[in-house]
């Protein structure tokens, strides 16, 4: 601990930021300055460009550029061409003086590093500009982030309402905005997101993690906000869109500053009929809105202190979307109910300054606050008794839940000839405050249990809460505080062609329980000039922490009498013993191995193979059909895979962009903690497929701008997915130890037949279950025409163009889990960039676009019942159109 007070007390100045400033002067041949001449920054991989010319003084400044490498190109009147290659490893300032020769003597190229296409970093990562965000066909305007991050980057299997699976992990991500660090789950169930306008730059690291990024780091994003700083004339736009299920958004970003200042703000409203991925293709009680705000300032104190601010208010509200069986609902009477009707609202609200202070022209100090805070509420229909599903939802749920981060962060970082050190240090403090409100409303469920049964105790403790018997709600309260504190230090070293890291970081977590953890990590590159390759290999060692949503519930609920019975009526597995004991974080051995080629100044290529192994890994459990999820933690996980991706700069209007993964996802039992459903056979610890392990997915975009008119564009993705594990659909196996079969596997007449009696009509419907050329219907199952038992189906008639089912008898956990089909899906976006304008050097002018999410309109599934998120189809066709006035 004193080190830790050490380090912040050294710096009031300590922090971590994603961006710098590149500025320098441009000079003739005898060194004299030249005014006016034109000065361009440009990362052909990500897409980042800018332009700016010098003053009087022959001085120029790009501020807010993101850790990258790029190319430097000066030019002036009667002068030649000068283009450097700079690196922006780090906060500290990269200053340069760009020579001109006379217009009469060859140009000067200076080459200072292996070229924007081919990095030399041992960290595997992608890079994302606004270039590219602006026209890329977004599938989710209110997770926008998400949808960015999954579209734009390798490593990634798409799940419903936003979340993501990076690597092999259900959110193991975390994000750095302006190096603020979140690591709560940032999905349209969760946490409302940053507004996709406010955002300048994306860089996603797949690769083992650098040291100053703990938590959640299967994933880690680097996001860089716009900034006003620079901007002399006020810039920005209005923008308005109208499409398909009544969506309608309202949007505005506006950017003014100097060379002291910058204001930047965006602000956005969304009004949907289809707000969260729903259990049917077709959208009912689906609507949602969302209000969003974002503004940045930055300030210069003077030549050496600077003062940046983040602030972000987010208000979300929805519904959560109905099955067929949540239509006209009857009590156990007959009795109409009504609709189920429940609902949701998030508010977020984030603020988070940053002081830096350069010391000297090699280091840098900063220090930054921040402070977050997400309030989530759940609603139960207005009448309870409505919010009964048959099969699915026992109890009517409501919930007031809050999430509040307060958190101090430093750094100090040191670049001088082949050192780059950071040393650094984040404390934060998590405040989580739980409230829930459970009722039965399934007037079987007590008889179930053999009630009214004097013996059992559990009767007499669940009877005052069935509300279909006059009962009344009961109240739990829970709350807990997590502290955290990091210390971290590295040196990335450059030598020659070789680059290399060398860090530690260690990681006090005290929660419901305490763990320390000391963290090594280390990774080396080298780079083949000559040939465009660069090799790597790296380390990472990592603390996995417990989620934090819905903890305090998940870790002690089950001490607790009447949450007990409540989740034993869920399964059998719910409220085991070991489940009482409050979660212990994990931690992970990681190892990368990869390459990256390039070939010419247009393509480049990498590939990255990936092996992970983590005691105590985490996922989820969902109450029912309701968004209110529990962690669950297991003995283990494997993930081996690789990640890669490919990009084809622009060559006469056309760019191209290709990723793609396989990772298997293996757990290993026991469950060692949470409320859920556990997978494996009672007494047995096979390994199993959880449900984000998939095959392989990939994400192609190609862009195309008219030669003949080049702000006319048209942008397109390829997505396909071979489908994520879904071990709830029924099939056969009575012989694999390890198959989750045994409860739908009967035999009729020496004859291998599937149980559908644990469906319902409805979610026979939803798997798309076929027997026999019988289709199930949300009404009526399928099934064989077996006298006395029509909800069966012989195992070789049963179908599905939904879901892959096995082949009887061949059906295993680890080795061949049941699947979501594969899909292929298209998204198209056509548009104008500048339809109409006037004023000098086109100052104002108008754009429109027309985008179309899932343009064949695939019928498809993410999940199915799936114990941790439950069932959810894709977005129909979705056509969005949307015009903009730019200023």
């Amino acid at each position: 601990m004193a080190v830790a007070i050490a380090v912040f007390a050294a710096g009031f100045a300590f922090g971590q930021t994603n961006s710098s400033v590149v500025k320098g002067n441009v000079v003739d041949p005898t060194g004299a300055r030249l005014p006016d001449a034109t000065v361009q920054l440009v990362n052909p991989s990500s897409g980042f460009t800018r332009l700016t010319t010098t003053n009087a003084n022959g001085d120029f400044a790009f501020y807010n550029i993101p850790f990258d490498s790029y190319t430097l190109t000066a030019t002036a009147h009667g002068f030649g061409r000068n283009r450097t290659l700079v690196d922006v490893v780090s906060s500290v300032p990269v200053s340069t003086i760009l020579r001109l020769q006379a217009a009469t003597e060859q140009s000067v190229d200076v080459e200072t590093s292996a070229g924007p296409l081919s990095e030399s970093s041992p960290t595997y990562h992608t890079d994302v500009d606004r270039s590219l965000i602006d026209r890329l066909p977004i599938e989710s305007p209110s997770s926008a982030l998400s949808s960015i991050v999954t579209l734009a980057s390798p490593g990634v299997a798409a799940d419903s309402n936003g979340l993501m699976h990076g690597l092999g992990d259900h959110n193991e991500d975390s994000f750095s905005v302006d190096g603020e660090p979140i690591s709560d789950q940032q999905s349209k169930v969760f946490s409302n997101q940053l507004p996709a306008a406010a955002v300048q730059s994306l860089q996603v690291i797949d690769g083992a993690p650098p040291v100053e990024y703990g938590d959640k780091t299967s994933l880690v994003i680097a996001v860089t906000t716009r900034s006003g700083q620079g901007v002399v004339k006020p810039t920005g736009s209005i923008r308005f869109g109208y499409g398909t299920f009544g969506s309608s958004d309202l949007g505005f970003d506006y950017a003014q500053g100097g060379a002291n200042w910058g204001n930047f703000i965006a602000a956005d409203g969304l009004q949907t009929g289809r707000f969260l991925d729903a259990p049917e293709f077709v959208v009912f009680h689906d609507k949602g809105n969302e209000e969003n705000i974002f503004d940045r300032v930055d300030f210069n104190l003077n030549q050496h202190d600077t003062l940046h601010a983040n602030f972000q208010y987010t208000h979300s509200w929805f519904q959560t979307p109905n099955d067929y069986e949540n239509i006209g609902v009857v009590d156990q009477y007959g009795n109409a109910l009504g609709n189920t009707d429940q609902r949701s609202k998030i508010q977020t609200v984030n603020f988070s300054p940053t002081y830096t202070h350069v010391i000297s022209p090699d280091s840098v100090v900063n220090f930054g606050v921040y402070v977050r805070h997400d309030l989530y509420n759940y609603y139960p229909s207005n009448n309870p008794l409505a919010d009964y599903a048959l099969d699915q939802q026992q109890e009517s749920v409501s919930q007031a839940r809050s999430l509040t981060n307060v958190g101090v962060r430093t750094d100090y970082s040191y670049v001088h000839g082949i050192h780059n050190v950071k040393f650094g240090g984040n404390y934060q403090q998590t405040f989580l405050r739980e409230s829930d409100n459970l009722g039965i409303v399934d007037a079987t469920l007590l008889a179930g249990l053999g009630c009214p049964d004097p013996t059992n105790s559990a009767c007499g403790i669940l009877a005052p809460y069935d509300l279909t018997a006059g009962g009344s709600f009961y109240h739990w309260n829970g709350r807990a505080d997590v502290k955290q504190l990091a210390l971290y230090g590295e040196d990335a070293i450059t030598a020659g062609n070789f680059q290399a890291t060398f860090g530690v970081r260690g990681d006090f977590y005290n929660g419901l329980t305490i763990q320390r953890q000391a963290e090594p990590r280390a990774g080396v590159s080298y780079n083949i000039r000559k040939t465009g390759t660069v090799l790597r290999i790296s380390y990472a060692r990592t603390q996995e922490t417990p989620f934090n949503e819905n903890l305090v519930l998940s870790s002690t609920g089950c001490a607790d009498p009447v949450l007990y019975n409540i989740f034993a009526t869920l399964s059998a597995g719910s409220c085991a013993a070991q489940a009482v004991t409050p979660f212990n974080p994990g931690f992970r051995n990681e190892f990368h191995a990869g390459f990256t080629q390039s070939v010419g100044r247009h393509f480049v290529a990498t590939l990255e193979y990936i092996t992970k192994y983590t005691h105590n890994a985490y996922d989820f459990s969902v109450l029912g059909t309701t968004p209110i999820t529990f962690p669950i933690e297991w003995h283990s996980s494997k993930i081996p895979g690789y990640a890669m991706s490919a990009a084809l700069t622009d060559v006469k209007g056309l760019s191209v962009r290709f990723n793609g993964s396989s990772v298997s996802a293996r757990f290993f039992n026991p469950q060692l903690g949470g409320v859920g459903a556990t997978p494996n056979i009672p007494g047995t610890y096979y390994p199993f497929r959880i449900d984000h392990d998939e095959h392989f997915n990939e994400t192609t975009h190609v862009e195309y701008a008219m030669p003949f008119r080049k702000s006319l564009f048209t942008s397109f993705n390829w997505r396909y997915d071979t489908g994520l594990v879904a071990g709830a659909a029924p099939c056969y196996n009575v012989t694999d130890p390890n198959s989750a079969c045994a409860g739908t596997s009967i035999t009729i007449n020496n004859q291998p037949y599937v149980d559908l009696s644990g469906l319902s009509p409805d979610q026979q419907f939803q798997a798309g279950l076929v027997c026999n050329g019988v289709k199930a219907t949300p009404t009526s199952g399928t099934g064989g025409p077996l006298a006395g038992n029509p909800e069966v189906c012989l195992a070789t008639q049963l179908t599905s163009k939904l879901i892959v089912i096995p082949a009887p008898g061949t059906e295993d956990d680890d080795k061949s889990p049941q699947r979501i089909q594969p899909r292929t899906v298209f998204d198209l976006a056509l548009g104008d960039s500048n339809i109409v304008h006037f004023g000098e050097n086109e100052r104002y002018r108008f754009s429109a676009s027309m985008t179309a999410i899932n343009l064949a309109n695939k019928y498809a599934l993410y999940n199915f019942l799936s114990t941790f998120s439950g069932t959810h189809y894709l977005t129909p066709r979705t056509i969005t159109a949307e015009v903009a006035f730019h200023f």
